[in-house]
């Protein structure tokens, strides 16, 4: 699920700026030689794309069945190594940070509510702190 409001921008906009075909809403992927085979649900249908490869794919819901994790195998896994691999090892240019952290810090704590008698109460709180 994207970031984007669910307006299924991120992978067309990434094919965009790659120049690279893109098959959105894929619910059944295929590899082929040098090509991938998509299949997507359409407003009358079922679509079927072949795209060359590279190419952007976004997923539908019926691509995958998701698993869960249980509470065991989290706790497992909290506890395994983590092995960091440097990027130069994996032919990966590194080069300088793009982004700096300057500063973290905590959101202001949020002040208790308030429990009026009536709605001419409620309006004057409202008006004497600002907001109407």
């Amino acid at each position: 699920q994207a970031i984007d409001d669910d307006c299924n921008q991120t992978g067309q906009l990434l094919a965009a700026m790659l120049d690279w075909p893109q098959g959105t809403f894929a619910s059944r992927v295929q590899l082929e030689d040098g090509a991938v085979r998509v299949e997507r649900e359409v407003d009358g249908g079922l679509e079927t794309l072949r795209l060359r490869l590279p190419a952007v794919l976004t997923a539908d819901l019926r691509l995958n069945e998701p698993r869960y994790a249980t509470l065991p195998n989290i706790m497992k896994a909290k506890k395994k190594p983590l092995e960091v691999i440097p990027g130069a090892e994996l032919g990966v240019s590194g080069g300088s940070a793009r982004l700096k952290v300057l500063q973290v810090q905590e959101p202001p704590a949020r002040a208790g509510g308030e429990k009026v008698e009536n709605v001419t109460e409620l309006v004057e709180k409202l008006r004497h702190c600002g907001r109407i």
